[in-house]
């Protein structure tokens, strides 16, 4: 009884026999065709280069890409000062990583707070400005000490130029949002271990010295 019940139970086991069926063509059958993507991409080019559009279309990029350089997109948020207003930075930062010298000696650990301006000072003042404004431009240009006039909007080459003095332009506005200024024309000046910035707002008529 035992040994019936083995195999019954082996027997329900097994898959039922499967019987085949043809069930005959439902559709259109179509070969699989598939053109090489390299082949597609090389006959494009020779479309567009034979038609001129390749000239066209580098033509039409050299012209943005010069337009960019001498006139980069504006930084965003920047206004005009329309009150005075003074705060110190601290530039001190803590290392990710340690530093390590040319023979692999350990400079500075991970975790350690330094601070720049204990190696390094800050040269000249950095002045920030619309260089569209030209009170602010006159006002920058007066200032003494041969400061670093950075442009968050304008035209630099331009000014480059047309005044004989090197512009620079806080590019994506990486420097006035370290700095956290919001308003021009801003100056940014060492005080002992950390930066006083100044948001300045100028007068009708600006006044040497300011």
């Amino acid at each position: 009884m035992r040994r019936a019940l083995i195999m019954f139970a082996f027997a329900l086991a097994l898959p039922a026999t499967a019987h085949a069926r043809d069930y005959g063509q439902r559709g259109t059958v179509f070969p699989v065709v598939e053109r090489d993507l390299l082949e597609q991409i090389q006959s494009r080019l020779v479309t567009m280069e034979a038609s001129g559009e390749t000239t066209r279309l580098n033509e039409e990029l050299k012209r943005r890409t010069l337009a960019r350089v001498e006139r980069p997109s504006p930084v965003a948020g920047i206004a005009r000062a329309s009150e005075s207003r003074s705060w110190l930075f601290d530039p001190t930062i803590a290392l990710q990583q340690d530093i390590r010298g040319a023979r692999g000696e350990l400079i500075h650990a991970a975790g350690t707070r330094v601070n720049p301006l204990d190696s390094v000072s800050l040269r000249a003042d950095l002045l920030f400005l619309d260089g569209d404004d030209t009170e602010q431009l006159a006002w920058a240009l007066r200032q003494q000490g041969q400061p670093k006039l950075i442009l968050v909007n304008g035209a630099p080459l331009q000014l480059m130029r047309a005044r004989q003095r090197r512009f620079y332009f806080d590019q994506q506005g990486t420097l006035t949002s370290r700095f956290g200024i919001r308003a021009v024309p801003a100056r940014v000046r060492q005080q002992g271990r950390q930066l006083e910035v100044s948001e300045i707002a100028l007068p009708a008529r600006a006044e040497a010295g300011q």
